[in-house]
C-alpha cells in the first residue's frame, strides 16, 4: 500500500479524555462547529477560534477510576447530532448514571477476586464455558442511559426523554463512540458492546435477547410516551411502545467503537471495528442488511424458533476474533518457547463459521513486519472522503489505542488505513506516519472522528491511562 505522512494540527488541549468528536451547525448559525465529548461528561465546541461550553453533566455522570483510579471504559461514550439538528436542536447522549456502581455480575465466584477484564474460560472446565447472569437487578456494574436533549432558542441544552436504561454486567466494552445516525434510514444507530469481563462469558452477543453485543436502530420519530423507561438488560422486558421502536441490525459484537457510513453512488458502506481479546483487532464493512424489528426477535423467542437471519449481520463472537476461532493461549510445559492455543468456545466456533460475517482487515497484537505495528485496542475507525490528503480518499482510517512494540514509556497510539477490495479478499493496511513531536509526553490515541462530508479526521489524544489524571488531552486535525 501508499505509505502516507500527514500532521497532526493541535486544535486544542488540555482538555479531559476526548471520547467523541463530531461537528454540527448550531441552530440559528451557518458554520459547522466541532464538538468534543469527554470521558467525564463535558461537551465542548470551537468556535471563531474559541472552545465553549455546550452541555456539562459531570454531576450526572458516574464518578471513574475503578480498581482506585486508573483505566476505566464508562462514562459519557456516545453523542449524536439530529440529522436536523440545526432546524429542531435536537441531540442524543449516552453515559454511565452517577450512583449506579454496583458490586459486578459475579460478585461471589472467583472472577471478582481478579480485576473482570482477566477473566478466562477454562477448556478443560466445562463450569466456566457457561456462566449465567443471575439476578441482575441486584448484581451488575453500572446503568447506562441513551437521552435525547434539546438545544433551545435560549442557548441552553435541555433533557428531553430517555430512550433507554440498560444495566450492565461490568465495567468495559460499553462501547465509544457509540451514537450515530444512519443517513440511509435517519435512524438513531446505538453500538453496544459485549457487556465486558474478558471472552463475554455470558455468551450476550450471540443471544438475540440480550441487549449487549448488538448494532440497534432507534426510530426516534416515534414518541412511545413512556418517560421513565424501566432499566432493562433483555429486549423483552422493554415496554411493548419502546420495542416498536428498535430494529437489530447485527449481532456478535465483542466491543466497539461506534459506526461509520461512507456514500457509494446511490448506497452506503457501513464501516464496523471489533476490539480483539487476545490476537487481533477487526474493521469489518457490509453493504446490505436486513435488521430485524425486536417485536420479531420476541416472538421468535417465545416461540423457541429461530427467526429468518437472512441478511442479518453476525460479526462472530464469541465463537470468533476476526478471521480465528476464539482461543484461549498458554504456555508450553514442554517447550516454554511455544505458545499452545486452545479454542475454549469449539462449538460456538462451530455454529457461527458459515454465519458470520469476514473481517475487511484484522492487524495482530504482536508484528514484527517493518510497515505493521502490534496493536492494543481499536479505538476509532472512520471513512475518509476528503481531496487534502489524496492517498487517504476513499479510504477507511483506523486508530489504536497504543502501539504494543516491547518498547519503554512513552507510548505512542497508532495511526493506519485500508481499503475496500473488489474481490471481497481480507485487505491489506499500511500505517500512517506522522510527524507531531510528542516529547516525552505519552500519546494514547482514544478516538477519531469526521465532520458531515467526511473531509476532515479528527484524533483524540490523551497522556495517559489513568482517568482520574486530568487535563492531559489534546485533539488534533489530522492534515496533509
Amino acid at each position: 500500500m501508499i505509505k502516507v505522512k500527514v500532521s497532526l494540527r493541535p486544535i486544542v488541549s488540555k482538555i479531559n479524555l476526548p471520547t467523541v468528536m463530531k461537528t454540527a451547525i448550531l441552530t440559528g448559525d451557518s458554520m459547522e462547529r466541532l464538538f468534543i465529548a469527554t470521558q467525564v461528561g463535558e461537551i465542548f465546541y470551537i468556535g471563531d477560534g474559541v472552545i465553549r461550553t455546550f452541555l456539562d453533566i459531570r454531576p450526572r455522570v458516574l464518578k471513574l477510576g475503578f480498581s482506585g483510579g486508573k483505566y476505566d471504559e464508562r462514562g459519557l461514550i456516545g453523542l449524536a447530532f439530529h440529522p436536523q439538528f440545526n432546524y429542531n436542536g435536537l441531540f442524543y447522549l449516552h453515559y454511565s448514571v452517577a450512583g449506579t456502581q454496583g458490586p459486578g455480575a459475579l460478585p461471589s465466584s472467583e472472577v471478582s477476586r481478579q480485576l473482570p477484564e482477566f477473566f478466562k474460560p477454562n477448556p478443560c472446565d466445562p463450569s466456566t464455558l457457561n456462566q449465567r447472569w443471575i439476578k441482575r437487578e441486584v448484581n451488575y456494574d453500572h446503568i447506562d442511559t441513551v437521552e435525547e436533549w434539546i438545544f433551545k432558542s435560549n442557548g441552553q441544552p435541555q433533557k428531553r426523554r430517555t430512550l433507554l436504561n440498560l444495566r450492565r454486567p461490568f465495567f468495559n466494552h460499553n462501547g465509544i463512540n457509540s451514537l450515530n445516525f444512519s443517513p440511509e434510514t435517519g435512524k438513531l444507530v446505538l453500538t453496544t458492546g459485549d457487556g465486558g469481563s474478558g471472552y463475554d462469558p455470558f455468551n450476550a452477543a450471540q443471544n438475540d435477547m440480550e441487549i449487549a453485543g448488538k448494532i440497534i436502530e432507534i426510530d426516534v420519530a416515534k414518541n412511545t410516551f413512556v418517560n421513565n423507561p424501566p432499566v432493562v438488560t433483555r429486549f423483552n422486558e422493554l415496554p411493548a411502545p419502546i420495542q416498536e421502536t428498535l430494529t437489530v441490525i447485527a449481532k456478535g459484537v465483542r466491543n466497539i467503537p461506534g459506526i461509520s457510513f461512507q456514500r457509494f453512488y446511490n448506497q452506503y458502506i457501513k464501516y464496523v471495528g471489533i476490539v480483539g481479546q487476545d490476537l487481533v483487532e477487526s474493521i469489518f464493512s457490509f453493504v446490505h442488511y436486513k435488521p430485524i424489528p425486536v417485536p420479531q426477535l420476541i416472538q421468535a423467542s417465545l416461540m423457541e424458533s429461530e427467526p429468518d437471519q437472512e441478511g442479518f449481520v453476525n460479526f462472530g463472537w464469541r465463537g470468533w476474533e476476526g478471521v480465528f476461532p476464539a482461543s484461549i493461549i498458554r504456555g508450553c510445559s514442554a517447550n516454554p518457547a511455544l505458545d499452545e492455543k486452545t479454542i475454549a468456545y469449539y462449538k460456538d466456533a462451530v455454529k457461527t463459521s458459515v454465519k458470520r460475517l469476514q473481517p475487511l482487515t484484522c492487524y495482530f497484537h504482536q508484528d514484527p513486519r517493518p510497515d505493521k505495528f502490534g496493536g492494543t485496542a481499536l479505538t476509532g475507525v472512520q471513512a475518509y472522503m476528503g481531496n487534502g490528503i489524496p492517498d487517504l480518499k476513499g479510504s477507511v482510517v483506523f486508530t489504536d489505542f497504543a502501539r504494543d512494540e516491547g518498547s519503554e514509556p512513552p507510548i505512542r497510539g497508532a495511526l493506519a488505513y485500508t481499503r475496500v477490495r473488489p474481490d471481497c479478499k481480507l485487505s491489506d493496511f499500511s500505517v500512517i506516519e506522522t510527524d507531531y513531536n510528542f516529547g516525552s509526553q505519552s500519546a494514547y490515541y482514544t478516538s477519531l472522528g469526521t465532520n458531515l462530508d467526511q473531509t476532515r479526521l479528527y484524533l483524540g489524544a490523551y497522556g495517559s491511562m489513568n482517568v482520574n489524571d486530568f487535563n492531559q488531552g489534546t485533539v488534533f486535525e489530522i492534515v496533509p
